[in-house]
């Protein structure tokens, strides 16, 4: 299935200049969000994931029925002050400032391994903050899974020594 058809693409936004991958038109159509989601769930099996955590808010839209299609937990990686227990935080640069990601101490055992699935793989801070988390806690991240992958931005140069699965690539 050619799921960069299911993908709109729109010009200039959110500013001049970018052309927006949004995933919506491919998450409307049941049959190819099902496909995405079973490529996906084969590349965790294949990695013998114990989990699957994802950052918030579109990595929830994957690495949630991704959880499902595979039998495993789900570990969602939330902005500073959403989780209600305690937590280890990793603060990270954006293109327009600074954001905190956050997991539950305890979401995660030493040794267990971990696929991380997201939307997008852009620039890579996202993902690597999410890394040293599951990393902080003992996880061991077998495999990052992603929908898009923008090829002309360096996201996967910061990723080396990890396995990286993309679905589509712009």
């Amino acid at each position: 299935m050619n799921l960069k058809e299911k993908i709109r693409v729109i010009p200039d936004f959110p500013e001049p200049g970018i052309r927006f991958k949004d995933i919506t038109t491919l998450l409307q159509d049941g049959e190819a969000f099902k496909y995405a989601i079973d490529q996906m769930a084969q590349f965790a099996q294949e990695r013998r994931a114990d989990l699957i955590a994802g950052p918030e808010a579109r990595g929830f839209v994957l690495a949630a029925p991704l959880a499902y299609a595979t039998g495993l937990g789900f570990i969602p990686i939330r902005k500073a002050g959403k989780l209600p227990g305690e937590t280890v935080s990793v603060a990270y640069e954006l293109e327009y400032g600074k954001d905190k990601l956050e997991i539950h101490r305890d979401a995660i055992r030493p040794g267990q391994r971990v696929v991380i699935a997201d939307d997008l793989l852009a620039t890579g801070g996202t993902i690597s903050s999410t890394i040293k988390l599951v990393e902080e806690l003992g996880g061991v991240v077998v495999g990052l899974a992603f929908m898009i992958e923008l090829t002309y931005l360096p996201g996967r140069e910061k990723l080396q020594g990890y396995d990286v699965f993309t679905l589509v690539q712009y």
